[in-house]
């Protein structure tokens, strides 16, 4: 990471990455699961992406954030548009990613499910 434009490059993917849960590394720690951006042909910054349901939980509390209060906190309509992000997301393909979010959203299994089948009839 040597140029300027390394330096403008990494601060334009930077975001990304933090949104994702991801690390930013110097290209020569990558490992084999380890995504390496180049620029103009140069090798610049590696990326680590984080484990699925590692994603899952920084998803949540990033949703918590915008909301300004935990997501138990909120009514069961906003509650049901949660789901419908994290569905559209890809939560519910993750391992124990109903449990996480029925967790998180102060509600057992079965009305998250309940939320899920609304929207597929809705």
């Amino acid at each position: 990471m040597t140029g300027n434009g390394d330096e403008s490059f990494i601060a334009a993917v930077k975001p990304l990455v933090d949104a994702m849960g991801g690390e930013l590394l110097p290209p020569d720690e990558a490992g084999t699961e380890d995504v390496v951006l180049a620029w103009e042909g140069v090798d610049v910054v590696a990326v680590r992406l984080p484990q699925l349901a590692d994603s899952l939980d920084h998803i949540l509390v990033a949703m918590e954030r915008k909301q300004g209060k935990p997501l138990a906190d909120l009514d069961r309509k906003a509650k049901q548009e949660v789901v419908r992000i994290l569905e559209a997301r890809g939560a519910f393909a993750v391992r124990h990613g109903v449990e996480t979010v029925a967790g998180a959203l102060g509600v057992s299994r079965f009305t998250v499910y309940n939320y899920l089948n609304r929207e597929k009839e809705g």
